[in-house]
């Protein structure tokens, strides 16, 4: 590779006192559950790291590490640090992140009252009685003696982590766990001195400081991870946090100035709709403060914005957490090769966010298949011809022929349309969905560069169309349509020129059609799932009367924290009103007549969404199926084209599905 160096302020070494990192990317503490049982780094989990060190990252912050069990642990394969024993493979990890010129640091935390009870086998402990998130658990007050214990625990924490080789020791206190349940008037209601004023309120955290400063010596930096605002009415603002500081500004050589709590969290785990670096404000307003460097984070995708964000004095650090895993390799492409290479995450919060919390399940990534091993599929090619028909260019096709390109297939992509993506490109030009548009692009530029790989557009794919290719592998990824049942009305009254009624497609052909101010106009949505919500998020903003109505109990089921949220942030702002249980039983030109608890209902309306989700779409699978019968050729049908699900699920089977079936086959 050669230096291109196009962003010369985020590619600058900084050194925090004997630590010198490389660059000023840092890869924020973000769980992973990919940690055993016990708490303990598995070998997959060394590799995870490793991949983002081997990319070229500056600092690596490994997720938050329990320093109290079962008391303060966090997750269910949360890491632990509480024992001498989990030293030898967190050396293995610094050990492997160090053979790639990275500085590695590791996040110490107690997770307080958002510790579960049946998790940790008792109640919770807190500073208060007050739950961490709504409806969460009531706590258990801690008492001095037992806040001086965990302060040593957290002293012995660090000293086993320096002991591990880490080159930071960085203390939690931000994001509703236990440090930042002290600090936050929301969750603290003590009488004593630790409690009222924010001297008060932050003794503990400085208690803590000062132990593992005591704990690791003069010569390795201590971060302090931060809710700089809260973002909740009541919460500390970004003033109130500059307050408590001056009391813990001491021994701290690095600020990670994150945002929010429990309730806010589409704030800290950053929805797709906030700009780039949005929060470098509140990074640039500490900084100024206290004359230390601080990191900045929030959306941070494009090397550009990290460049200038650095570059005007906002921060001295840049911090991704979710931008790589999707990409681990973000650094090395920046600076070294083409920025058209990066995978840019899309901010979905599905496989990140959604698999971990409440899901219980190791993290995954929408857009990235393969976490831990990369891109290492790519160095076992086929070792004889083989010809591959994909039809379909959505996400999940598109990966599916960028792979079977990759190791050494003749590749031809069938796409009906006169551009590839599929509904991925539809979405994004909604408003807030503009970041789901990357991923195509990166996909179709990825794709351009393979000259094996072949894409014919504009082209109704038949049997004799794809025999003709003479094919060793089909895929068939043709997507899924609009869910349109037989309800009274329904299909009489869609887009008819006389009627009121729209699908999710129709809303996207007309996004520019839609007056900025609504106010008046009523608007009804059947159906409360991903589609419905995206219909919501655009109207109610621009002062429509909005009604949502879902079949099921629940808004919104199975979206992650983050965007549920996000979603009750907006209904609740916008006053949208709720309809669960409820029936769609039929549709007219102007209204919806629905059926909840024995009662019947019609909603009037000016504009009426019918968005009851998606379902596959696969025209000529069976005839595929069918006709290479009794061939030596393999047929697979992946993606939305088998049932409609979510990118991740799709660009999962185009890459492993393929590869799979390759090796199967005997062609790798």
């Amino acid at each position: 590779m050669r230096m291109k160096n196009n962003f010369p302020n985020i590619f600058q070494p900084f050194t925090l006192r004997t630590a010198t990192v490389r660059n000023r990317i840092v890869m924020m503490p973000m769980g992973s559950d990919l940690a055993g049982h016990n708490g303990e780094l598995s070998d997959e989990h060394i590799k995870y790291y490793e991949l983002r060190a081997k990319g070229g990252t500056g600092l690596i912050l490994v997720e938050n590490i329990c320093v109290k069990y079962p008391e303060g642990s966090n997750g269910t394969t949360q890491l632990r640090i509480d024992k001498d024993c989990y030293i030898p493979r967190l050396f293995n990890l610094t050990e492997a992140c160090h053979r790639h010129g990275a500085c590695i640091g590791i996040q110490l935390n107690h997770a307080g009252a958002s510790a579960m009870s049946s998790r940790i086998g008792m109640q919770p402990v807190s500073a208060s009685n007050i739950p961490s998130k709504t409806g969460g658990e009531e706590p258990r007050p801690l008492t001095k003696e037992e806040l001086i214990s965990i302060a040593n625990d957290y002293g012995t924490a660090a000293k086993r982590a320096v002991n591990a080789g880490f080159d930071l020791v960085e203390i939690h206190a931000g994001h509703s766990y236990l440090i930042s349940q002290f600090l936050s008037p929301l969750m603290n209601d003590r009488t004593d001195e630790f409690g009222g004023s924010a001297e008060n309120r932050a003794r503990f955290c400085r208690m803590v400081i000062d132990e593992v400063r005591k704990a690791v010596g003069p010569k390795i930096p201590i971060s302090l991870r931060l809710s700089v605002d809260e973002l909740v009415a009541g919460g500390n603002t970004m003033e109130d946090c500059l307050e408590y500081l001056q009391y813990l500004n001491d021994e701290v050589d690095l600020f990670d100035t994150s945002a929010a709590l429990n309730q806010s969290i589409q704030y800290q785990i950053d929805a797709n709709y906030l700009k780039d670096g949005w929060r470098s404000y509140m990074a640039k307003a500490v900084r100024e403060k206290f004359q230390k460097p601080t990191i900045a984070m929030g959306n941070i995708r494009d090397p550009k914005v990290a460049d200038e964000i650095i570059a005007r004095g906002d921060a001295d650090f840049i911090g991704m957490g979710r931008g790589l895993i999707a990409d681990p390799n973000w650094c090395n492409k920046a600076q070294y090769g083409d920025v058209a290479d990066i995978r840019k995450c899309i901010s979905c919060n599905v496989g990140c966010v959604g698999n971990r919390i409440g899901g219980n399940k190791p993290i995954r990534c929408s857009i990235n298949p393969d976490l831990i091993y990369g891109e290492e599929y790519k160095r076992t090619k086929v070792q004889k011809e083989c010809n591959v028909v994909v039809v379909g260019a959505g996400t999940a096709g598109l990966e599916a022929a960028c792979t079977a390109a990759e190791v050494g297939c003749n590749v031809v992509l069938l796409e009906k349309e006169q551009q590839v993506g599929g509904l991925s490109v539809q979405i994004s030009k909604i408003p807030a969905k503009t970041r789901l548009a990357d991923f195509p692009t990166y996909l179709k530029h990825r794709a351009e560069k393979l000259e094996n790989l072949k894409i014919v557009t504009g082209v109704d794919a038949t049997v004799e169309t794809v025999k003709a290719y003479q094919p060793d592998l089909v895929v068939n990824a043709t997507g899924s349509v609009p869910m349109l049942p037989p309800i009274e009305g329904l299909h009489e009254n869609l887009q008819k020129d006389d009627a009121k009624v729209y699908c999710i497609h129709d809303m996207i052909d007309h996004l520019n059609d839609y007056p900025e101010d609504l106010t008046g106009k009523k608007v009804a949505v059947i159906g409360g799932g991903a589609v419905g919500l995206d219909v919501v998020e655009f109207f109610a903003p621009r002062g429509a009367e909005v009604t949502i109505v879902e079949m099921m109990g629940a808004i919104g089921n199975g979206l992650d924290a983050s965007s549920t949220s996000s979603m009750n942030e907006c209904m609740e702002k916008y006053h949208v009103r709720k309809m669960v249980n409820t029936a769609l039983t039929k549709v007219n030109a102007d209204s919806f007549e629905v059926k909840y608890d024995g009662k019947e209902e019609t909603l009037p309306f000016d504009y009426g969404f019918v968005c009851l989700g998606m379902k596959a779409y696969a025209p000529i699978w069976e005839e595929m199926q069918k006709a290479f019968t009794g061939e030596d050729v393999e047929v697979l049908n992946i993606g939305d084209s088998v049932r409609a699900r979510r990118i991740i699920d799709g660009v999962d089977a185009g890459r492993h599905l393929v590869l799979n079936t390759l090796d199967r086959l005997g062609f790798r």
